[in-house]
């Protein structure tokens, strides 16, 4: 089961953080983390994860280098700052906040 695009869209860039709060790692393994980590329920469209990066670069959140590796194309790792760790922490309070609203008012059917 999948979820609709529309209930995570608004947070694309705190999932994308979340994932560079563990590691480096460059768009294709981002992506297969988000996969993975939502059971298949969610992935991300590659202009989507690309857009946000470009907007997370210009907003330094994160920086970008090139990989070393010696066999295949180079990849572009993402690294996120100080200022990204900082705005992680706020998008992840916004979030639970928004979550506790959603359930006051959400009927749950007994």
């Amino acid at each position: 089961m999948s979820i609709a695009a529309d209930l995570i869209r608004g947070h694309t860039d705190a999932v994308i953080l979340s994932v560079l709060m563990r590691r480096d790692s460059y768009g294709y393994d981002i992506n297969k983390t988000i996969l993975l980590s939502s059971g298949g329920a969610y992935e991300l469209k590659e202009a989507t994860l690309y857009t946000a990066f470009k907007r997370l670069e210009d907003a330094g959140a994160v920086s970008s280098y090139w990989g070393d590796e010696n066999t295949g194309a180079r990849r572009k790792y993402y690294t996120i700052t100080d200022k990204g760790k900082e705005m992680y922490r706020q998008l992840y309070s916004d979030w639970e906040n928004a979550k506790c609203i959603i359930d006051s008012l959400m009927y749950k059917e007994k």
